[in-house]
């Protein structure tokens, strides 16, 4: 189950909106065949790992990370081609949370007089899958919140200026980061003063949805996240649905508007863009700034990770990487778990997620 956890991770970046998936089958005491889910809408790791097999795989044991398939998408059930194949044992990671599998491929596959075990090293396949777990038990995205900040926690300057805070590095982590999530998000306010093209040009990997909430439509149209959407499509994300010479310049660029209701202060709600944006198979969001936006999403309970770039520089005055979140009590802060630390380059990368699920997801299920 090890290797298939590690063939599993060749997908990362690769397969979503589907999981990552690795399998390796086994007879007689040695490995025949090994495989992974290499491609969204490319054969999932069952069949992949079938196909490779050196020899008849009857009466083998089938090791896979997620529970096989039972309905029709891109490609036909794995669990067909598991019967089909007459392999005599499988091992699975985890239960798939799809409402389409969710056990019903281990109740087949035992119907047709397959032994089947369930739950081997299940902690670290779901945590693989963190992503697609949460997408399919909710329908929401998984939401990473990032940011770069100094050791006294700036993002920017007294003056608004912050390129560059961390090192050529932690850039380039940060375009890693976007080449695995499905969307980018970031505030107006971040598109005005800093122009950015939020693309992984730093990286081999895909460009990410780029999502920008731009409540009022303000961003003028030679903005470069509205340059270049044959590469990388941008989706704004506005309130303004009376603002119709606006919205038929954005169209006009090729840029897609998604008007979404207000939320009390006038702004996009949140909550009810990450449903939408679930809703469209987007099944993780990084959310990059600026600080508006990064404590709205903390403040809602938005986040499920937290990633701090923090730099070996002090500055003193100038903005926050987290505004107000209306703490009075240190009892009452958002409590993080770390669950990895470390160096990239000049500067230290923690991650931390709300493992409690204290202040996250559940929230905006209520």
């Amino acid at each position: 189950m090890r290797l298939a956890l590690r063939l599993a991770r060749r997908g990362l970046g690769k397969v979503s909106p589907n999981p990552m998936v690795g399998a390796v089958i086994v007879k007689d005491g040695r490995i025949i065949a090994k495989g992974y889910h290499r491609a969204f809408g490319g054969d999932h790791a069952e069949v992949d790992a079938m196909k490779n097999a050196t020899e008849d795989a009857r009466r083998a044991t089938l090791y896979v990370t997620l529970e096989p398939c039972r309905h029709y998408g891109k490609t036909p059930p794995c669990v067909d081609a598991v019967i089909k194949s007459k392999i005599g044992r499988v091992v699975v990671g985890m239960v798939d949370p799809d409402k389409r599998v969710n056990g019903r491929s281990i109740a087949l596959l035992k119907e047709k007089g397959v032994e089947v075990t369930v739950g081997v090293l299940e902690a670290e396949c779901r945590a693989l899958n963190e992503t697609y777990i949460k997408h399919r038990s909710t329908g929401l995205p998984y939401v990473t919140v990032k940011f770069a900040q100094t050791l006294d926690g700036r993002i920017a300057t007294a003056s608004g200026r912050s390129r560059w805070i961390a090192s050529p590095d932690s850039l380039k982590l940060a375009h890693k980061l976007r080449a695995r999530n499905d969307a980018i998000l970031v505030g107006a306010g971040t598109v005005l003063k800093d122009n950015p093209e939020l693309t992984t040009r730093l990286v081999k990997g895909r460009n990410p949805l780029r999502v920008v909430l731009d409540s009022n439509l303000k961003i003028p149209p030679e903005t470069k996240v509205f340059k270049d959407q044959e590469n990388a499509r941008t989706v704004v994300a506005t309130t303004a649905w009376d603002a119709q010479k606006t919205l038929a310049e954005r169209r006009a660029l090729g840029i897609e508007v998604l008007i979404v209701p207000p939320d009390a202060n006038g702004q996009v709600d949140l909550k009810e863009l990450l449903k939408t944006l679930g809703e469209r198979d987007i099944s993780s969001v990084l959310v990059e700034g600026g600080a508006e936006t990064i404590t709205s999403f903390l403040r809602l309970g938005l986040a499920d990770k937290v990633i701090a770039i923090i730099a070996p520089k002090i500055m003193g005055k100038g903005t926050d990487a987290v505004g107000e979140l209306n703490i009075t009590d240190p009892n009452q802060a958002l409590k993080l778990t770390f669950t990895k630390v470390y160096r990239n380059g000049a500067d230290i990368v923690v991650e931390g997620e709300d493992l409690e699920g204290s202040w996250r997801t559940r929230i905006i299920l209520t």
